[in-house]
């Protein structure tokens, strides 16, 4: 089946441009001139060049960093999926209301705005500046039993993202991060991660939040027939990655999806997070491929999807920290050193202007 692709979004894929190779190779050049032997700051170096082919070798430091957690029920929790129950999801958004999350704690060590944005929480709450109240529906639908959400709601979720990039430009802010908060979202994700990657399902399939193994494999089993029920020929076929996400996905990896689109046509530099982010970041790149120019990789998520669709979207991990929160916790502690690598390709002397000799050969 096709894709049916909202005009807001097709509007916002057709302004998505690639980074400027040549600015890369200028910010390679530049590199190599430093006080320091030709590539031993490693995988700093290539973070330094990405960024500044993303701002066009225009920045002013320091950044603005911004981190938006978006925040959903899910369904399929009515198959024993997670080990905590769904009231979980609307307890933490209150947690990090209240300033109590680790997210909180990262977002405030690094001076990094944080907004929440209720996108299909099935509970309400009460006004606070900290928080969008953007509900799409109260949860999306079991996704073993009939699509995760209609294409209304589907479209409704991806203008919440575009909406969240379009408040970190006009802020100007220049570093962004997506996290999320959603009991059940990693098998959603795993839905998506083998939708995509076409790997096999058990191959995808982690422990989430800390089921058991018997948990698991009844866990791999409802993706197993949720795949069969909404996209039969994902094992053969290049699956279409917006009815994927309507079927087997959820309403916060859906705005995560419209906020890595928006972010990359306003030349963001982004970092995503774990294995629920990546999930739509994939979805992003299968939609505008140039998005993958924008996106820098926080961390490795120790759930066994994540390696894979990092690798089906062929970018490294910053960290790898054996860490599965979720949150954005991987992309705000990603940050201080895509900062430092920028720095560093500012502030560091030439061998010419601290007259140092070079290498000999």
């Amino acid at each position: 089946m096709n894709d049916i692709i909202p005009a807001s979004l097709q509007e916002t894929i057709t302004h998505i441009r690639p980074v400027t190779q040549r600015l890369r190779i200028e910010a390679d050049q530049r590199l190599d001139q430093l006080t320091k032997p030709p590539g031993s700051l490693g995988q700093l170096e290539a973070i330094a060049a990405q960024c500044y082919a993303i701002a066009e070798g225009n920045w002013s430091l320091p950044l603005r960093k911004a981190a938006y957690v978006f925040a959903a029920d899910h369904g399929v929790t009515q198959e024993g999926v997670s080990a905590y129950p769904s009231a979980v999801t609307a307890q933490m958004v209150e947690n990090f209301l209240h300033g109590g999350a680790a997210i909180n704690v990262l977002a405030r060590l690094h001076d990094v705005q944080l907004t929440i944005i209720d996108v299909g929480v099935d509970a309400d709450f009460p006004p606070h500046t900290a928080l969008w109240q953007r509900k799409v529906r109260r949860g999306s639908r079991n996704l073993r039993v009939e699509p995760a959400m209609s294409q209304r709601e589907l479209t409704d979720a991806l203008n919440v993202g575009l909406e969240a990039a379009h408040d970190a430009h006009s802020r100007d802010v220049r570093l962004v991060a997506a996290g999320e908060m959603g009991i059940g979202n990693t098998t959603a994700a795993s839905a998506l991660a083998a939708a995509l990657t076409r790997q096999p399902v058990e191959a995808v399939t982690g422990a989430g939040t800390g089921i058991s193994s018997a948990a698991r494999q009844s866990k791999q089993q409802v993706i197993d027939e949720a795949l069969s029920k909404h996209v039969p020929l994902w094992r053969t076929e290049t699956v279409a990655p917006l009815e994927a996400l309507r079927c087997a996905g959820g309403l916060e990896i859906a705005a995560m999806t419209g906020f890595f689109l928006g972010a990359a046509r306003h030349r963001k530099i982004i970092v995503v997070d774990g294995f629920i982010a990546t999930a739509a970041a994939a979805l992003a790149v299968a939609l505008a491929p140039p998005v993958r120019d924008y996106l820098l990789a926080g961390h490795r998520s120790e759930e066994p999807g994540h390696a894979h669709l990092l690798h089906h979207i062929g970018i490294q991990p910053i960290l790898d920290l054996r860490m599965r929160l979720g949150e954005g916790t991987g992309a705000v502690l990603a940050m201080p050193i895509i900062t430092s690598a920028m720095h560093i390709l500012t502030e560091m002397a030439t061998f010419a202007s601290a007259g140092v000799s070079t290498a000999n050969a």
